[in-house]
């Protein structure tokens, strides 16, 4: 198996990942501006999992121009609340606001996965999750935002599904790595196969 990668993302949990599963990695942030692509692609009625799909690819390409001769991975999760695109909180405030739109409602979360080589794209995968969050009050919320440091919030996207997370879910439907922002089983599978 290809045990290197460059990882075009500053995501501590998808670096962690990678390394528990015996890659060594690379990163090399793409710092493409997400919300304006998100944005166009909204515009042009563009379905969750393409912008998912889109962002990843966007991102390994980037730095694979760069880094021509290693293969690079980008990856890029959204939050589809009955078509409405979540993106990651940008203060507390909105963190609150994002954990009031999801209460008590089912959404699906989309994990993208893209590796490059060259500039281009050669391989690419998308898997959604579905989950369900049980019924919060206000000042419930709260007190689970208080219980999250800063740092873990903005990397970890609004709620952490290994950790403090789990308890505000009545229902999880779908791969726990594709929920953590990396489907590794399926990155594992073409990595073993790769020539």
């Amino acid at each position: 198996m290809l045990n290197k990668i460059v990882l075009a993302s500053k995501s501590r949990v998808r670096k962690k990942i990678l390394e528990e599963n015996k890659i060594n990695v690379i990163v090399e942030p793409s710092n493409v501006d997400e919300d304006s692509v998100k944005k166009s692609l909204l515009k042009e009625n563009a379905s969750p999992e393409i912008i998912s799909k889109n962002l990843a690819e966007l991102k390994a390409n980037k730095i694979s121009l760069k880094r021509t001769e290693e293969l690079v991975l980008g990856a890029d999760s959204v939050i589809d609340l009955k078509g409405k695109i979540i993106s990651k909180p940008i203060n507390r405030k909105n963190a609150l606001e994002i954990l009031n739109d999801l209460n008590g409602k089912t959404h699906h979360l989309i994990s993208s996965v893209c590796i490059s080589r060259k500039g281009s794209m050669i391989w690419n995968y998308t898997d959604k999750a579905s989950l369900t969050m049980k019924n919060f009050k206000e000042e419930e919320l709260k007190a689970y935002l208080e219980k999250i440091t800063d740092e873990d919030l903005y990397a970890y996207n609004v709620y952490q599904i290994e950790g403090e997370g789990r308890s505000l879910f009545a229902n999880i439907e779908g791969d726990e790595d594709t929920i953590m922002g990396l489907p590794i089983k399926k990155i594992k599978k073409y990595l073993n196969n790769y020539k």
